[in-house]
């Protein structure tokens, strides 16, 4: 769960900056777009696949 305390002087466009920020590192932001639609089980299983063969060609291009 992330939260931004605020203190009695702090601005509130600073705060949602902040939320924002923490938002976006946690990962949230990221697994709620890939929740927004629906996907099957097949196209989840292809991706990561697919993820994984992009991930060993590039480790293997690293390595040349």
């Amino acid at each position: 769960m992330v939260e931004v305390k605020l203190g009695e002087n702090d601005r509130l466009d600073w705060a949602l900056r902040q939320f924002r920020r923490k938002v976006k590192r946690s990962g949230i932001f990221k697994d709620m777009k890939k929740r927004r639609y629906y996907e099957k089980p097949s196209v989840a299983r292809n991706r990561k696949k697919a993820a994984v063969r992009r991930r060993n060609a590039r480790a293997r291009s690293d390595n040349r």
